[in-house]
């Protein structure tokens, strides 16, 4: 399975019904991840550009979209985005795997 971080900002509906109404959302967020086959392991809210942050597991990329589409389509965040994380080994292995691939692409100041 694969690490992702996913980031959101609440709306300002959204951040008017947390404080109207406050309540820990960790079970939401693990219900709509195990949901889709997924692990949430962290859950925090943050200040600054995001409300918040998690970081979860999903079998592919496929059904990590699916449930960033199915969390935005409720129309409760300004913004969701979700960044796919590597291990240090996964990142080692990228790493070798570009040292010796040879191709010919040429940068566009070339």
């Amino acid at each position: 399975m694969s690490h992702f971080m996913t980031r959101w900002q609440f709306t300002s509906a959204s951040a008017k019904a947390l404080v109207e109404k406050p309540h820990d959302r960790t079970g939401a967020a693990k219900a709509l991840i195990e949901g889709f086959g997924g692990k949430l392991h962290s859950y925090y809210f943050s200040f600054g550009d995001n409300d918040g942050l998690a970081i979860c597991e999903f079998p592919d990329n496929t059904v990590a979209a699916a449930c960033s589409l199915t969390a935005t389509a409720t129309g409760a965040f300004a913004r969701f985005e979700s960044t796919m994380l590597l291990t240090a080994s996964e990142a080692e292995a990228a790493m070798k795997k570009a040292h010796n691939t040879k191709t010919e692409y040429k940068p566009p100041h070339a």
